[in-house]
């Protein structure tokens, strides 16, 4: 399997996870071999991506906001490309959130498979339902008095408080762009090479990903040995390219209508890109590809891009953001769990504040959403469900990523005179 692609390795993980489940859920204990020494494999792969989820926002949000200091010299694109990047990843969350509560993926599980998913996850699913129900007894300010750390290392050492690790590293960012570039070198260094160990240990998590599916799927067909569970999987799967390409038609609606450039002259220019970004799934290995066709096809100044493409690569994620939208809606309708509009808007807030921090590399995506899971109080375990075909849907993602990117390059470029 060495020569094989990732993505290829993973469904390759599928099909055979799926065929041993199927087999052993005909043989007698064969449901028990599975429990005892093939699931403890899916359930460490889990953790290993809990694990990653505050050194990733740490080190990525750290360092994409103290980046940002070259907005002191270039404000005005600075301001708009910000100002852009939000606007698009809002719109994206809540396309995600529209679709899912429309189409309800989740709701095509029967009570009986339903109730089997939620005795599998019992522990979880209480504990998560339990602090739910105490945030909605909370007062009206209270999720924003929870957002403040006190202590930022108790903060870190619970999942569930990630929102407070993020706004301690926003806070941290600014106060670095805050001081002059001698005094906070050292700092900057320091993250800048604590990011790059970051992505590694993704990488190298990520490589032990094709077992840790073939887990996950096989215990998850002699677990709930049902078939409404591949079919709830399909509709969110088609919900989700929805969500994407309801995104790809925006970005070209926005860029007929603010560049006056036909859509065709978009789509040709950034053919190459989008292939690169499906065949890698990873805005940052698709960035030199995407910045020469923004240049060279796009008619986008350098000045521009070198300036907003970098800053896309790691605030920009509107895939993810669609994708994060629709999960934590999925699982929830799995498990059973009835979200607020409330809870649905923090799940908007907490998207977009964790799309700034995730980082540009294959599957990235997933381990964010370990932090909107827990601060919508929905179960973790519900990854298990979701993290099967999620490299596929990555592919798909990074194509919006990376669209995303090139379309506010162009409306930022023409507001500036810088676009021919």
């Amino acid at each position: 399997m060495k020569k094989l692609e990732l993505h290829w390795k993973i469904l390759i993980g599928m099909a055979f996870g799926v065929l041993f489940g199927l087999i052993l859920s005909f043989l007698d204990g064969g449901d028990l071999f599975i429990g005892n020494y093939i699931k403890p494999f899916g359930t460490i792969f889990i953790n290993l991506l809990k694990l990653i989820a505050v050194p990733l926002i740490l080190a990525s949000l750290i360092k994409g906001v103290s980046d940002l200091k070259d907005i002191s010299k270039l404000s005005k694109m600075g301001g708009r490309t910000i100002l852009a990047y939000l606007m698009t990843t809002l719109i994206a969350v809540t396309i995600g959130l529209i679709l899912v509560n429309i189409i309800k993926p989740g709701e095509s599980i029967s009570v009986n498979t339903r109730n089997e998913l939620i005795e599998a996850y019992s522990t979880d699913a209480k504990t998560k339902q339990e602090s739910a129900a105490k945030q909605r007894e909370s007062g009206p300010l209270k999720a924003l008095v929870d957002m403040v750390p006190s202590n930022i290392f108790l903060a870190a050492s619970n999942n569930r408080n990630m929102l407070q690790v993020i706004f301690f590293a926003l806070f941290f960012g600014i106060g670095m762009i805050l001081l002059p570039g001698k005094k906070v070198k050292a700092v900057k260094d320091f993250f800048d090479s604590f990011n790059v160990i970051i992505l590694k240990l993704i990488d190298l998590i990520m490589l032990s990903a094709p077992y840790g599916v073939f887990a996950l799927l096989a215990a998850l067909v002699v677990e709930a040995p049902s078939f409404e569970l591949f079919k709830a999987l399909a509709l969110y799967a088609i919900t989700l390219l929805l969500g994407l390409s309801i995104m790809i038609f925006i970005y070209m609606l926005v860029v007929q209508l603010f560049t006056k450039k036909k859509i065709s002259f978009f789509m040709r220019g950034m053919a190459p890109a989008q292939l690169l970004a499906f065949s890698t799934s990873s805005s940052a290995a698709t960035l030199p590809v995407t910045m020469e066709c923004v240049e060279d096809k796009l008619g986008v100044d350098k000045e521009v891009t070198s300036f907003v493409l970098p800053i896309g690569a790691t605030i920009n994620m509107d895939g993810t953001s669609v994708y994060q939208g629709v999960a934590a809606v999925f699982i929830a309708q799995a498990f059973g769990l009835d979200l607020s509009l409330t809870a649905q808007l923090g799940i908007v807030f907490t998207a977009t504040l964790a799309s700034i921090g995730t980082a540009a590399v294959p599957s990235a995506g997933i381990v964010m959403l370990v932090i909107v899971l827990a601060q919508a109080g929905i179960p973790e375990a519900g990854l298990a469900l979701i993290f099967a075909i999620d490299r596929p849907l990555d592919m798909c993602r990074t194509i919006v990523n990376v669209t995303g990117d090139a379309a506010v390059s162009m409306i930022v470029g023409k507001s500036i005179g810088k676009l021919k």
